[in-house]
């Protein structure tokens, strides 16, 4: 496997992780990109993007619940400036989400997976994810599965909905803009919450390996529990491994649209910097300072959820995924985001580091991420 790109001298143990990742995988396309201190100190690149042409520098993934991340990155950015307070009612920013026992729901519920609405009783089209409106409308309408606050259960893509109506609501612009606005401008990344057309030749195709399939196959099949699997479709509009041929996030028109939830794209280089400056300064700038970071960053949802699931279950703060069993970071103060088939993207306040892998290849319970992390965690100590 060639493996192209550039690391800082003392990193060879980390490209060694990189380059094994690919053993045993073929047709595997990923990207690595590491900051510390502000400055990208690892940045790596190989195998296929699609099956006949090679992951290149500039090639970016869909990133899926890593976008979950950057939307809690932009609130806080709003916590910062006076716009949100975690306690707020969502209605004072959205009335018309008070309806059918979701008067009482608060910001934070809504950041923590504890608004109550993981799935949609509903059934949506491909087509309505590309009408940002549309989807909203069909949440406003829906009744919680639990008193908002009450209980959590991972909200897998109508967070997306539910986090960035409210950004949009408080902040008067579509997440798109803002999201180019507030971070991916400022860094000068490439990194988008909907691609414009120029961009979407250099997205990887995405495809999905075995244990992934055979894990969708489970939650599909358990009719006992059917709301796992209306949430990753939402009721029906993806297809349960979130990509197919040409389907899901593979399809070039749902790449383009908002949906905030799973659908951003980016490259590894991109998603690290932005990282990085949630606890440094990178590339001249600081998203979020350390005050908001450790009040976002409190645990919020962690332990059984509602909805049955195996252990071990992740640990939540205001939208950041948090270092526990289920998804161990540098040190227990990282936070961040992982997303469906083996992306990972995170902070490390202690470290000063900004961390991104990416993958293709899309795999369940795989720890390509994982063993990279590891060996950081030892390079660095």
């Amino acid at each position: 496997m060639r493996i192209s790109g550039v690391a800082d001298t003392g990193y060879g143990a980390v490209v060694d992780a990189f380059t094994r990742a690919f053993d045993g995988r073929d047709g595997m396309g990923a990207a690595l990109s590491i900051h510390v201190n502000g400055r990208n100190v690892v940045d790596l690149w190989g195998g296929q993007a699609t099956p006949v042409a090679p992951w290149e520098e500039n090639t970016a993934s869909v990133i899926f619940s890593c976008t979950k991340g950057l939307l809690a990155i932009l609130v806080a950015q709003c916590v910062e400036q006076g716009r949100i307070d975690f306690d707020d009612l969502v209605a004072d920013h959205w009335p018309e989400y008070a309806r059918r026992g979701k008067e009482g729901a608060r910001v934070r519920h809504l950041l923590a997976h504890r608004g109550g609405l993981p799935a949609l009783r509903g059934v949506l089209a491909p087509t309505d994810l590309l009408d940002f409106d549309r989807v909203v409308a069909a949440i406003e309408d829906e009744e919680p599965f639990w008193r908002p606050g009450t209980a959590y259960s991972y909200h897998p893509i109508t967070y997306g909905w539910l986090v960035g109506e409210v950004l949009r609501r408080a902040t008067g612009l579509p997440i798109d803009q803002l999201f180019q606005q507030a971070i991916a401008g400022p860094l000068g990344v490439d990194a988008w919450i909907g691609i414009p057309d120029e961009v979407t030749g250099r997205v990887a195709d995405m495809s999905v390996g075995q244990t992934l399939a055979e894990l969708t196959r489970r939650i599909v099949d358990d009719q006992e529990n059917p709301w796992p699997a209306r949430a990753m479709t939402l009721g029906g509009a993806l297809p349960p491994a979130l990509v197919g041929a040409g389907t899901g996030f593979n399809d070039p028109a749902i790449r383009r649209a908002i949906v905030p939830g799973a659908g951003g794209i980016a490259t590894a280089r991109a998603l690290s910097a932005i990282w990085s400056a949630t606890v440094t300064e990178t590339a001249g700038h600081r998203l979020i300072g350390d005050a908001v970071r450790d009040s976002a960053t409190q645990v919020q949802s962690a332990g059984e959820p509602f909805f049955e699931a195996p252990a071990p279950w992740p640990a939540w703060g205001m939208g950041f995924q948090l270092d526990s069993d289920a998804r161990r970071y540098l040190t227990p103060q990282g936070f961040g985001h992982d997303g469906a088939g083996g992306q990972v993207a995170f902070a490390d306040p202690e470290a000063k580091v900004g961390f991104a892998f990416l993958t293709n290849l899309m795999e369940a319970g795989d720890d390509r991420a994982t063993v990279i992390v590891d060996v950081l965690r030892e390079t660095l100590t």
